[in-house]
């Protein structure tokens, strides 16, 4: 979804950020064939604390290192879903211009997030093999990865899901979404989670009464519905499944007040079953002056020590006075 942008004191920082973009464009940036091309980036360390830069670490989570990624290539940016490897070696990532893109990470000694190489980036194709160019059918809000290494990428204002083989094929669509026909553009599948045996879970922005977000499980061909509880104006934006087979999902709250905080709920794995409300604790809030943005992508992974690590990729809507920010987080249990 696009959020609001965050202005005021963000002018001064963003500044920076987008005359190195231009500089390393050296000019008009290329504009983005349909075949899989280089992606330069550029990849700057950030800390946890923008006021206390030796700060390592937040509520339940531990700061393992966080990058802010600039590149002039048309159609980077907008990142909404995101998938680390089980490495943690490589990101895959998909955008609201219809783009899915590949990056390889970098770590120091200790497995802290230190920076980035040479990508690649692709326009998605539809079911009929062209590229999705049209507004309404290329925004692309979520990514998940099933154990096979497909992938399913969700989108908005067109709602649907589609399963691609590879991100860089043709992919097959899924029946369509009970309940989401004639909702707004941008309250459409923001959450996308594999979850094993049980199937593929989706949760909308919105689509319920009150404090709920529609929800829907993908199993053997059909989808039934669930309900997601919310609160606190958050919605949700991301999801993933953590090692452990709980769901981790990410949440988001803006206002002109307080700009942009996020929130971390768990929902237990034994709740994760067609027609359930689900609902789960919190445990972890980021706000400023964490280094935070309009996160959308969320991925974790078990770490080389055994720990849960938490990927956050931001989505900048295309604006400069938002970043695309990665961040990466191990679990304190």
């Amino acid at each position: 979804m696009t959020a609001p942008a965050v202005t005021g004191g963000r002018l001064a920082r963003a500044v920076p950020g987008v005359l190195a973009v231009l500089l390393f464009a050296c000019g008009a940036p290329p504009a983005l064939s349909e075949q899989s091309e280089p992606l330069p980036v550029v990849a700057t360390p950030i800390p946890l604390r923008s006021d206390q830069p030796e700060a390592h670490e937040t509520e339940s989570l531990v700061w393992r290192g966080g990058l802010e990624l600039r590149s002039p290539r048309s159609g980077f940016g907008g990142l909404s879903g995101l998938v680390i490897s089980p490495d943690g070696t490589r990101l895959t990532a998909v955008g609201d211009k219809g783009i899915w893109l590949s990056l390889p990470l970098r770590y120091d000694a200790e497995g802290r997030l230190v920076g980035a190489g040479e990508g690649r980036i692709a326009r998605l194709r539809g079911p009929d093999g062209e590229t999705l160019t049209k507004k309404w059918d290329r925004d692309a809000e979520e990514l998940a990865r099933a154990p096979d290494g497909t992938h399913f990428v969700a989108f908005e204002h067109n709602h649907r899901v589609w399963h691609y083989a590879a991100l860089s094929g043709t992919p097959s669509a899924l029946a369509p979404l009970p309940s989401l026909d004639g909702m707004g553009d941008n309250n459409g599948i923001e959450a996308l989670a594999v979850l094993g045996e049980l199937g593929l879970l989706a949760i909308a922005e919105g689509g319920a009464q009150g404090d709920a977000s529609l929800a829907f499980l993908w199993r053997e061909g059909a989808w039934s519905r669930l309900m997601y509880g919310r609160g606190g104006g958050f919605r949700p934006t991301g999801a993933t499944l953590l090692p452990d087979g709980d769901l981790l999902v990410l949440e988001r709250r803006f206002n002109l007040l307080e700009g942009v905080r996020i929130r971390l709920v768990r929902v237990p794995a034994a709740s994760l079953h067609p027609g359930a409300h689900l609902s789960g604790t919190v445990i972890a809030t980021l706000e400023p002056p964490l280094s935070v943005d309009n996160m959308e992508g969320i991925a974790a992974r078990r770490g080389a020590a055994g720990e849960t690590l938490i990927y956050l990729i931001s989505d900048d809507n295309f604006n400069p006075l938002q970043r695309t920010l990665l961040l990466l987080f191990a679990l304190k249990d």
